[in-house]
C-alpha cells in the first residue's frame, strides 16, 4: 500500500488530521460501523461524553485489530457527537492522543447530530486500508 497525504495548508496540523489521503495498491479495505460506548454485554454507557469517547476508542481499536488491520492505517474517520462544542472542549485531546499513539493521519469529519442510540453521545466510524 502507498499512502499520500494532501495538505495545501498547515493549520490542520495542530488539529491532528489531513485534508485528503490518497491510497494506492491496497490489499484490503475495512469499513468499520460506528463504534460507540457500548459495553461487551451490549449495554450503552450512561457516562459523560469524555468517558464514552474513551470506550468508543477502545471498541474501535478492538474491531480494527480483530479484523487484522492497524489503526495507523485509518484513512477516513467520522466523529458523530450530540454536541460539537462539548466534544471540542472536553474530548478532542483524547482523540488527538489516540491518533498520536497510532500515528494516524486521516481525513476527519466531526458531525453534530440530534441524537445517537439510547444514551450515547459520541460515535466513531472509520475506513481502514492495508
Amino acid at each position: 500500500m502507498v499512502k499520500r497525504e494532501i495538505n495545501p495548508w498547515t493549520w490542520q496540523d495542530e488539529r491532528s488530521y489531513v485534508q485528503a489521503v490518497e491510497v494506492k495498491n491496497v490489499e484490503g479495505t475495512l469499513y468499520v460501523a460506528g463504534q460507540a460506548a457500548v459495553h461487551p454485554d451490549g449495554r450503552s454507557s450512561t457516562a459523560d461524553m469524555r468517558s464514552q469517547l474513551s470506550l468508543a476508542i477502545e471498541n474501535l481499536e478492538t474491531v480494527i485489530g480483530e479484523a487484522g488491520y492497524a489503526c495507523g492505517n485509518i484513512v477516513r474517520l467520522t466523529v458523530y457527537s450530540t454536541s460539537s462544542d462539548e466534544f471540542m472542549d472536553s474530548c478532542f485531546d483524547l482523540l488527538q492522543a489516540f491518533m498520536a499513539r497510532h500515528g494516524v493521519k486521516s481525513a476527519i469529519t466531526l458531525m453534530q447530530v440530534v441524537a445517537l442510540f439510547e444514551t450515547l453521545n459520541v460515535e466513531l466510524e472509520a475506513t481502514v486500508v492495508k
